[in-house]
């Protein structure tokens, strides 16, 4: 894998065979995001699950977009700040995967 930074030092987009490479069972990719949806048998799993998604990304100070209903939550990940996927995209997604019990 290339650097994650260019000659400025700046944190550089992933490429396309990068982002094969780590894209794991049951995200998505759509252009500059990688999402994945959890499934839930009812609300209260469901908001656990979000809870422990929203203390971990803040933790890691990477947050995701999360869209919730009764019992599902879709996770959406980019890096807004160089416009398109960062490694940290996927160090967060596999610690969401972590915090999944089906």
């Amino acid at each position: 894998m290339k650097s994650l930074r260019d000659p400025d030092n700046k944190v550089s987009a992933l490429s396309p065979p990068e982002i094969r490479r780590l894209l794991t069972p049951g995200w998505l990719q759509h252009d500059q995001i990688i999402s994945k949806t959890y499934s839930f048998e009812n609300y209260y799993q469901t908001i656990a699950f979000v809870n422990a998604a929203a203390w971990m990304t803040h933790r890691e100070d990477h947050h995701p977009d999360l869209t919730v209903s009764y019992n599902s939550c879709r996770v959406t990940y980019t890096t807004h700040a160089i416009n398109g996927l960062s490694a940290n995209d996927f160090i967060c997604a596999a610690k969401v995967d972590a915090l999944f019990i089906p």
